[in-house]
């Protein structure tokens, strides 16, 4: 059995998936947010790079990457990582989200010649969140720091980039280089005078590799993939063929679709993007999505759970009640400036169950339309799969078939499993059980912890305890005999035995990277990236998530700064 990881770096965490090769089952998973930098002057849409790799190291916490062979990384898209010629960080990332660069991506779009004349060059028009636009954005806003950049990475490039051990040749993938504004999904090359239009001068772009050409291996033989971006990673990850749709309702909608050939659509409302298997990925956005139903719910003074049920006691058609949801203007169809409108009202109309199927089927006529735009392209659509918050909802999924004209799968949610603790953060409820079974104990029932005083697991089944001594509370019984409370929260539960865990790891390895203002260090590969074994200890402080200004282990030695540690790889 060989085992494999996933890496996905978000706008906000880092989740990490090891499956079994020969049956593809997930052996071990974690996730972990990206920590809050302490306050460099960042806005919002930028950050340090330096965060995704701390966030990493702890997503691997516990072992979770030992007797991995091989890793791909998939990244948040569209992301602006500028490197001056020597490899060093120019200034902080600018995210996919950065609300700056509306103006740049205007710009851009009259010194080509409009929409017909870029959909033309690479399939699309840029739209702000595009690469292109945050380099048109730098060369206006920060011209000095514009003159230094020699060369953009992405997220995932410069993930890549880290985990082989800053080597000299970068790379990229086809799907993640296609959303940014300068390679065409059309030839399959680079466009270097859109590059020297935005920025005003030529970079030094990665490589583009294909869908089965590896990025290279580490210095110790872990073999790392080409890596891909977000969609295309959940495009694969869905195993989607041509006929095959994605609806993922966010606050905003996004549908895509597999297809053989880029489309090019000299409206612009089709973005033509490549994917991670050969083929090419249209993609539509709508900007009134999820958010229509959130706000209809807060208008009735519910929730999403809440606005489903009162929907599913309404009729189809909601009794003749039409909601227009346009709340933020419209990107499909192009209305920017328009509003939404409620139509139909009738004295009989006027409940709240009439009210939340009509922003459902709002939300969903608004989607179809979408997908008919896909459609009006050539692009084949017998399936769709239904994505994120809103899709799960019973209302969602019970009318979506009907308005999409085709069958809808809404895949199912990976059960939770506890992440393995440190025995001191258990505290008095002392032991949680095997994956999947909380702090009832065992599924098979065979071991079992008592709810006694001061129990921080609320909600488990007590177990009842037989006469005889023992400690307050109870303790953990293992075939017939009865373990004292302090020693649970040292031991797991497994195959219905109690046994004291592994100690950890050694922290012998840690994440490293190059401060965005020192030079990036030469040579290395994972274990140099995981390893803390060069220089001396110091202390510095990062802000994370409920936890302030807590101090993180790093290591310094010639500019370099390494961060939390992985343990086990």
């Amino acid at each position: 059995m060989a085992i494999v990881a996933g890496i996905d770096s978000s706008t906000n965490r880092t989740r990490i998936v090891a499956c079994d090769t020969d049956t593809g089952a997930v052996l071990r998973s974690g996730k972990a947010p990206h920590p809050v930098p302490e306050d460099q002057g960042l806005r919002p849409g930028e950050t340090d790079p330096q965060v995704w790799l701390h966030s990493l190291g702890d997503a691997a916490a516990g072992g979770l990457l030992e007797g991995v062979r091989a890793i791909g990384v998939s990244a948040q898209q569209h992301g602006m990582i500028g490197l001056d010629a020597g490899g060093v960080l120019v200034r902080p990332a600018i995210l996919w989200n950065d609300p700056r660069s509306g103006g740049a991506a205007a710009k851009l779009l009259d010194a080509l010649g409009g929409p017909a004349a870029w959909t033309a060059a690479i399939g699309a028009v840029p739209s702000p969140t595009y690469t292109i636009a945050k380099l048109r954005w730098l060369a206006e806003f920060e011209p000095v720091n514009a003159r230094r950049v020699a060369e953009v990475l992405l997220p995932h490039d410069w993930l890549v980039w880290q985990l082989l051990g800053h080597p000299k040749r970068r790379t990229t993938d086809r799907g993640d280089a296609s959303g940014t504004g300068y390679w065409s999904p059309i030839t399959g090359e680079y466009r270097q005078d859109l590059v020297e239009l935005a920025l005003g001068h030529e970079l030094r772009l990665p490589d583009v590799l294909g869908p089965a050409e590896p990025a290279g291996h580490t210095p110790e033989g872990l073999l790392i993939s080409a890596g891909t971006g977000d969609n295309m990673a959940a495009a694969l990850g869905l195993g989607l063929r041509p006929g095959d749709a994605v609806v993922s309702l966010g606050s905003a909608g996004t549908i895509f679709a597999v297809h053989e050939k880029a489309v090019v659509d000299a409206s612009g409302l089709v973005s033509s993007f490549a994917d991670a298997s050969g083929r090419h990925l249209p993609m539509v956005a709508t900007l009134n999505a999820a958010q229509v139903l959130r706000s209809t719910a807060a208008l009735l003074g519910t929730d999403l759970d809440g606005l489903s049920d009162l929907a599913l006691h309404s009729s189809p058609g909601a009794y003749g009640l039409v909601l227009l949801p346009y709340l933020d203007g419209e990107r499909t169809p192009a209305l920017p400036h328009a509003a939404g409108t409620l139509t139909g009202l009738r004295a009989e109309a006027m409940t709240p169950q009439h009210l939340a199927r009509a922003a459902v089927e709002g939300m969903l006529c608004n989607t179809a339309d979408a997908l008919d735009v896909l459609r009006a392209q050539g692009v084949e659509i017998k399936r769709v799969f239904l994505l994120g918050a809103a899709g799960r909802l019973p209302a969602v999924r019970h009318a979506a078939p009907m308005l999409f004209g085709v069958p809808v799968v809404v895949p199912p949610r990976r059960p939770r499993r506890p992440r393995r603790r440190p025995a001191g953060r258990l505290g008095a409820g002392g032991h949680r059980g095997a994956a999947g079974v909380g702090a009832a104990g065992c599924r098979d029932g065979r071991t079992r912890r008592r709810a006694g005083p001061g129990d921080r697991f609320g909600g488990a089944p007590a177990v009842p305890r037989r006469p005889g001594p023992g400690p307050p509370g109870g303790g953990l019984r293992v075939a017939g005999r009865r373990r004292p409370e302090g020693r649970r929260a040292a031991r797991k539960c497994r195959g219905g035995r109690a046994q004291r865990k592994r100690p950890p790891a050694e922290w012998s390895r840690s994440v490293g990277a190059a401060s965005p203002r020192e030079a990036a260090p030469t040579g290395g590969g994972v274990r140099d990236l995981v390893s803390g074994r060069h220089g001396r200890t110091g202390r510095a402080r990062t802000k994370r998530p409920g936890r302030r200004n807590a101090p993180a282990r790093r290591t310094l030695h010639d500019g370099q700064v390494t961060g939390r540690r992985f343990g086990g790889l």
